[in-house]
């Protein structure tokens, strides 16, 4: 006799699925939605209607893409936010990147972060959808197959993206007095 699992022991299960979602890829889908979003309390409310969609899918159906399901879903969720509030305040001018420093940079890191600084507000003059995709492939990792999935691009418009916003940022790092070791 083949015994089929109480309907409370396969909830439990995917709660349990669930909160491993949250602990491996919360803190990445909140950078992401606040950079879509321009908000930290939006892109709150966006990530948890992410969680809250992966409540309801059975965890074999997400299986093996979860991470680029749970980034679609997101950016769906986010673009969606835009669209009933009637806001387009992408990517503005690296304030995320200043309010989320977690912690204190010791001194000895100062010409790194300011550096990484500089590198970031280049990021920021890219068009909106080279940064997106720039930030998907350095800040989270994905495959230019999974940047396709989620931004629903093509596999080869997402390279050439890549392709073209690294070679502008190349291009305006060497011509950065910072990059040149030089100092005021």
């Amino acid at each position: 006799m083949n015994p089929v699992p109480p309907s409370s022991d396969r909830s439990n299960e995917n709660a349990a699925f669930v909160r491993s979602a949250v602990e491996q890829f919360q803190a990445q889908l909140l950078r992401y939605a606040t950079r879509l979003l321009g908000d930290p309390e939006r892109a709150r409310d966006a990530v948890q209607d992410t969680f809250v969609r992966l409540l309801a899918q059975p965890p074999p159906a997400v299986d093996g893409h979860l991470a680029e399901w749970l980034f679609t879903v997101c950016r769906n969720r986010a673009f969606d936010i835009h669209r009933k509030e009637g806001r387009v305040k992408r990517f503005e001018d690296g304030a995320v990147e200043r309010v989320e420093a977690a912690e204190p940079r010791p001194g000895a890191t100062l010409e790194a972060l300011e550096t990484h600084e500089e590198v970031l507000r280049m990021i920021d003059r890219l068009p909106p959808n080279q940064q997106e995709v720039i930030r998907l492939k350095f800040q989270s990792g994905f495959s230019y197959k999974e940047i396709s999935g989620i931004t629903q691009l093509s596999v080869t418009n997402v390279g050439f993206l890549i392709h073209t916003a690294v070679k502008a940022l190349r291009r305006e790092f060497a011509g950065c007095p910072e990059s040149r070791g030089t100092t005021g």
